[in-house]
């Protein structure tokens, strides 16, 4: 009877010990994607489909080279984006398409790849889950703008979206992942 019950304690230490771990693993992924972990477990259908998502996502974030910018690097791609938001006052539709230009290049100069949209959001989630929607927005916008039928407000709302990831590309901490870990 006592051998039956030293099992009985055991495997319920056991399940808990794993429920902890679970529990951790969820609150770590939460807090690393913020709003992208539940749109991912909504479009994967559940939890642990979009969990196991969002690790392979981890993984290949992992496996890129993203480096921090220098200073110089920094200052052209800021002065490049001053000359985008000038523009905008005279050629709005023009300055989105510049803005969406020029932060794909900087997610380049940093390391991401920019292939393709729907891979670039995956490998920017890792890091920057919390801005995917303005990038979202943004993109879409400049969709509208490519057939002229996005209004001067939607352009207007574009640029700032576009500024929102520009910023945390440019600044976010200057640290590669190198540099972090």
């Amino acid at each position: 009877m006592s051998t039956l019950l030293a099992i009985i304690i055991a495997v319920v230490v056991v399940l808990l010990a794993v429920a902890a771990f679970l529990a951790i693993r969820r609150r770590h992924l939460r807090q690393r994607f913020g709003p992208e972990y539940d749109r991912t477990v909504q479009e994967a259908g559940s939890p642990k489909a979009g969990e196991r998502e969002l690790r392979a996502r981890e993984k290949r974030h992992d496996s890129l080279d993203i480096k921090p910018l220098q200073s110089s690097v920094r200052d052209r791609y800021t002065r490049e984006w001053t000359s985008v938001q000038d523009e905008f006052v005279d050629r709005p539709e023009e300055a989105v398409h510049d803005a969406d230009r020029l932060v794909t290049s900087l997610m380049q100069e940093r390391g991401y790849p920019t292939e393709d949209f729907d891979q670039q959001l995956k490998d920017l989630s890792v890091q920057h889950g919390r801005t995917l929607e303005h990038y979202r927005a943004a993109h879409e916008i400049d969709a509208l703008s490519t057939r002229h039928t996005a209004t001067t407000e939607q352009l207007r709302g574009a640029m700032v979206h576009y500024r929102t990831l520009f910023d945390e590309l440019i600044a976010d901490g200057g640290q590669s992942r190198h540099a972090r870990a």
